[in-house]
């Protein structure tokens, strides 16, 4: 466990940080994902985005885009980033929870995410009833996952997935 890391809200001076940190991650492959095309139609909320700093230096973030799923409100979270050398020591878990938080505080519904199910299941995320949610671009529907942040929210996910309006 990082006992000195500090979780605070992104801010645009982490972008660079941020950017590096999902090169790391995910290479120049994430860019052909369907998650990013998502991200291209809508921006993610830096109120509802974290980064995990330690002795000054964004260690690891997590970002949240407002959606709309068939005509109902949802986030979408992504990209979940650590750096190498602090995997497996509580950051993204850590920002996970704080970010599932954020959420329910601002009101939010469900929060949607393309990721491994072990990980994720362990954080309350459930793979989401195969069709439900359209992706703008191909997704292995056994990694498209939802948390539920008010009861019921995620039996309203139905259809196709565009910026909240």
């Amino acid at each position: 466990m990082l006992a000195d890391v500090r979780y605070v809200p992104e801010t645009p001076a982490c972008d660079l940080e941020i950017d590096a940190i999902a090169e790391e991650a995910f290479g120049p492959g994430r860019f052909a994902r369907a998650a990013e095309r998502v991200r291209e139609m809508a921006r993610h909320d830096r109120s509802l985005s974290f980064v995990a700093l330690l002795d000054g230096e964004v260690i690891g973030s997590v970002r949240q885009t407002p959606i709309a799923i068939g005509g109902v409100d949802a986030l979408m979270l992504g990209p979940l980033a650590v750096r190498p050398a602090f995997k497996s020591r509580g950051a993204g878990k850590a920002l996970m929870r704080l970010a599932a938080e954020a959420a329910t505080k601002a009101g939010e519904r469900s929060i949607i995410l393309v990721g491994d199910p072990p990980y994720y299941e362990a954080l309350g995320y459930r793979v989401l009833p195969r069709g439900s949610v359209l992706m703008p671009g191909p997704v292995d529907p056994a990694r498209l996952l939802g948390l539920e942040l008010s009861p019921g929210a995620l039996a309203e996910l139905r259809g196709r997935v565009t910026a909240r309006r």
